[in-house]
């Protein structure tokens, strides 16, 4: 549901430590990304595909680095996690100057691999689940730039899409009619990204493993991200 109970300040486009958006890497993704357009609807939607499908979703990339939480890092990645992506998201979005915040919810994932499962300490609970909010046409619409279309080809879900008018959320079903996403807890939005507070609840609810060195067994996410640089 979008939520039009909020009106921008100029805080919403506003730089902070995490978004960066003044920061020449953010700038240069965002100028490729929207071109020459003029119209805020069809910038988000050209800065929604381009955080979705330039940066491969990486469930193995989570650490405790603040520099790699940082927009102007993740400008210049080739993959990510769904926070970095909606750090940059939510970033880029404000240099094109469209007002924009993060938000964050818990979620169920019914399609986890084995593999991932082990490193959360068995659970398919992903806690601060990140998305961004950004104010087009006069209301918040949320945005969703976590999975890679190669990635929901893989597990024959349909990739999110992004009109700009309507909420962009996770899937509940894949195409054969299998639970996907479930929304447990929203979180609320935020004008800066809460590091602290994520790393912070992330170790409490997983334990050290979930930070280790990526596996290098292939499993159905791994074998589809885009190599490091």
């Amino acid at each position: 549901m979008t939520d039009t109970s909020t009106e921008p300040d100029p805080s919403f486009l506003g730089t902070t430590e995490f978004l960066d958006w003044r920061h020449d890497n953010v700038q240069r993704f965002t100028q490729t990304a929207i071109g020459d357009s003029r119209d805020p609807v069809t910038r988000a939607q050209r800065l929604f595909l381009a955080v979705r499908d330039n940066i491969w979703y990486d469930p193995y990339s989570i650490d405790d680095d603040p520099d790699h939480y940082r927009a102007s890092y993740v400008a210049t990645a080739t993959r990510a996690y769904c926070i970095p992506k909606a750090v940059l998201l939510t970033a880029a979005a404000r240099a094109a100057g469209i007002p924009a915040r993060l938000g964050f919810a818990d979620v169920r994932n019914h399609l986890q691999t084995d593999t991932l499962r082990a490193r959360m300490g068995g659970s398919n609970v992903f806690v601060y689940h990140g998305y961004s909010e950004l104010f087009v046409n006069d209301r918040w619409v949320k945005a969703t730039p976590a999975f890679n279309a190669e990635l929901c080809a893989r597990f024959g879900v349909s990739p999110i899409d992004f009109d700009g008018e309507h909420d962009a959320l996770l899937h509940a079903y894949d195409s054969e009619g299998h639970q996907h996403m479930e929304y447990l807890h929203d979180r609320g939005w935020y004008h800066e990204l809460p590091f602290a507070e994520i790393i912070t609840e992330i170790r409490r609810r997983y334990g050290p493993l979930i930070m280790q060195t990526p596996p290098t067994e292939q499993d159905a996410f791994t074998k589809y991200i885009a190599p490091s640089a």
